[in-house]
C-alpha cells in the first residue's frame, strides 16, 4: 500500500475540490436536505429524528455511487489508470484514494448533520466511532460498486444518468429517511441488496431509533467483501 499517493489524492480530489467548485458540495447536499425538509412537513416533525439519521448515509453514498462517473472518465477519456499502471502505485492504491476523496468530500455535510443531529438529541458523542465506523464501511462498499460500473463501461456518455438513477434508487428506497420497522422482515433483507439498507438499520439502532439488528454488520461487512473483489476485478487494471 502506498499512504503518501492515498493521502495526496485524497486531498487532492477531495478537500481542494470542495474551494475549488463548491457548487459541487452544494449540489451533493442538494437531496439529501430536500428530503428531510419534505419528511419534516408531510410527517409533521415526527420523523425529523430518522431523516437527520439518514442525512449522512445518503451523503456518503450519492457521492460514491457518483464515482463511477470519475473512475470512467478517467480510464476512459483521459486514461489516467494508464499513468498509474507505470507507477509502483497499485490497483488497491488507487481504488482506496478514490474512496477516500469521497470520504473527504462528505465531511462538511456529515458535519452539517452532526450539528443537526446533536441539536435534536439525535447524535450522541458515545455513539460518534460506531456511526464513523459504518460510513467509512459504506464508502468502501458503494466506492466498489462505483468501480464495477465503470468497468462494465465502454463509453462515458451514458455514465451521469446510470449514477444519478442509482443514487436516487439507493438513498430514496431503502429506510434512510423513515424506520426500517416499517417494513416486513423479509422485505428488509429484499432491500439489503443495497449496502445503503444495512447502514440505515444500524444507524437506526446505534442513536436508539429502532432495535440493533446485529445481523446487518455481518451483511454489510460480506457486502464489502464481495464487492472490494468484484471491483478489482473490474476495474481493467493492466499490469
Amino acid at each position: 500500500m502506498n499512504p503518501k499517493f492515498i493521502l495526496y489524492f485524497a486531498w487532492y480530489y477531495g478537500f481542494y475540490i470542495i474551494l475549488r467548485g463548491p457548487s459541487y458540495l452544494v449540489a451533493s447536499l442538494s437531496l439529501p436536505l430536500t428530503l428531510l425538509f419534505m419528511v419534516t412537513i408531510f410527517t409533521h416533525g415526527t420523523l425529523i429524528a430518522y431523516a437527520i439519521a439518514g442525512g449522512p448515509i445518503a451523503i456518503v453514498a450519492a457521492n460514491s455511487i457518483n464515482g463511477a462517473a470519475d473512475a470512467a472518465f478517467f480510464r476512459i477519456q483521459i486514461r489516467i489508470q494508464d499513468l498509474f499502471v507505470a507507477t509502483r502505485i497499485t490497483s488497491q492504491d488507487y481504488m482506496f484514494a478514490l474512496s477516500l476523496s469521497y470520504l473527504v468530500f462528505s465531511l462538511p455535510g456529515i458535519a452539517l448533520y452532526a450539528v443537526l443531529g446533536a441539536y435534536f438529541k439525535v447524535f450522541m458523542l458515545s455513539s460518534a466511532l460506531q456511526i464513523i465506523a459504518v460510513l467509512v464501511l459504506l464508502t468502501l462498499t458503494i466506492s466498489n460498486l462505483s468501480f464495477i460500473i465503470a468497468g462494465l463501461l465502454k463509453h462515458i456518455r451514458n455514465v451521469w444518468g446510470i449514477t444519478a438513477i442509482l443514487s436516487i434508487i439507493m438513498t430514496v428506497l431503502p429506510p434512510t429517511f423513515y424506520p426500517y420497522t416499517f417494513l416486513p422482515q423479509g422485505v428488509i433483507y429484499i432491500l439489503s441488496i443495497s449496502p445503503v439498507t444495512p447502514a440505515a438499520v444500524l444507524i437506526q439502532g446505534i442513536v436508539g431509533l429502532e432495535p440493533f439488528q446485529v445481523s446487518m454488520i455481518f451483511i454489510l461487512l460480506i457486502e464489502t467483501v464481495i464487492l472490494t473483489f468484484l471491483g478489482r476485478k473490474f476495474i481493467r487494471w493492466r499490469e
